[in-house]
């Protein structure tokens, strides 16, 4: 491992740090795109399982990211994956409290806020999108896919019943 390659890895999440309006989720295309298409440092289906995997474990939805990390530089990957993803926008977010705080009765606070928020639904609905594109192999997963989607979409059913569904699918082989 390099120090070019640290240094790489680095850049690309510091960068990417002050895009995550709305967490980790919300750069995920651009992640994507950074480490497959950019850096080629994993294939779509890497990139898709660490996804996976960082969602399935407890903790911050940023868990991507260090194990992204760790893929390309192994533990000190991992740490500076995080570290740069972490710190410039821990110290940024303590900025920007102290100024929003002292601007709570201002008229233009709620249009702003109002306005971030829809950045934010607009960017994880990328993320959904690519997510499920780089997961879909085939028809069949396609059809899981969709399945999955509008079950949560428009029923008060709970996902993990589509997802039991679906692993139950995979583990028989149908997928």
């Amino acid at each position: 491992m390099s120090g070019a390659l640290l240094g790489t890895l680095s850049w690309r999440f510091f960068v990417l740090a002050f895009l995550a309006i709305g967490g980790v989720n919300a750069t995920l295309p651009e992640i994507h795109r950074q480490v497959v298409e950019v850096e080629r440092w994993m294939t779509d289906g890497e990139f898709a399982a660490l996804f996976a995997i960082a969602n399935a474990a407890p903790g911050p939805n940023m868990l991507l990211v260090t194990l992204v990390g760790w893929h390309v530089a192994g533990v000190i990957g991992a740490l500076v994956a995080t570290v740069s993803m972490v710190g410039p926008t821990s110290v940024l977010a303590y900025a920007v409290f102290q100024v929003w705080d002292r601007f709570r009765d201002a008229l233009w606070r709620r249009p702003v806020q109002s306005g971030l928020s829809a950045v934010t639904v607009g960017l994880i609905a990328a993320s959904g999108y690519l997510l499920g594109r780089a997961a879909d192999t085939g028809p069949t997963t396609l059809v899981i896919t969709g399945a999955t989607a509008a079950l949560s979409y428009f029923t008060r059913i709970n996902p993990l019943w589509a997802f039991g569904a679906a692993a139950a699918a995979g583990a028989a082989g149908f997928v």
